[in-house]
């Protein structure tokens, strides 16, 4: 890798503007994310990956079987690319949004996999999706500085 002291100055990026998951069964992922979640589903193309609105960004939901492998095209020549395993990604909530969405989730029949309070005093409530990836709902003041 070439020393970052000798490269051109370049802007740090401000945003994060899509996350990516990877899932196996794109049904349940969409009956997770958009039924029970909430989310505007964007696109779904067949089983190959469903998107979501995430308030300005995006939420990707990749079946790793079908993006391993190249598109093909010329046209949006995106790279191969996958996962396997668990992955993780955090929702922004207000407290009082996640106390509502933990009453959701248990009334859905699914489990709190943790949930506790950050030494800055955030909130923070875990659960599973349906492929095993780590969902969490936490207020946007943890990672705010103090």
């Amino acid at each position: 890798m070439t020393r970052t002291s000798s490269l051109p100055p370049a802007p740090a990026p401000g945003a994060v503007l899509e996350t990516g998951l990877y899932a196996a069964d794109l049904d349940a992922a969409e009956a997770f994310y958009g039924r029970l979640l909430g989310l505007e589903r964007i696109t779904r193309d067949g089983n190959r990956h469903v998107f979501f609105r995430v308030g300005p960004g995006m939420l990707l939901i990749f079946n790793p079987e079908e993006t391993e492998t190249d598109t093909g095209t010329t046209t949006m020549p995106v790279p191969p690319h996958g996962a396997r395993g668990p992955g993780h990604m955090c929702f922004a909530m207000e407290r009082d949004e996640i106390a509502a969405m933990r009453a959701r989730l248990l009334a859905a029949g699914l489990e709190i996999d943790a949930e506790f309070d950050w030494p800055n005093g955030a909130h923070s409530l875990y659960v599973r999706d349906p492929d095993g990836n780590s969902v969490e709902f936490a207020e946007p003041r943890l990672w705010q500085d103090d």
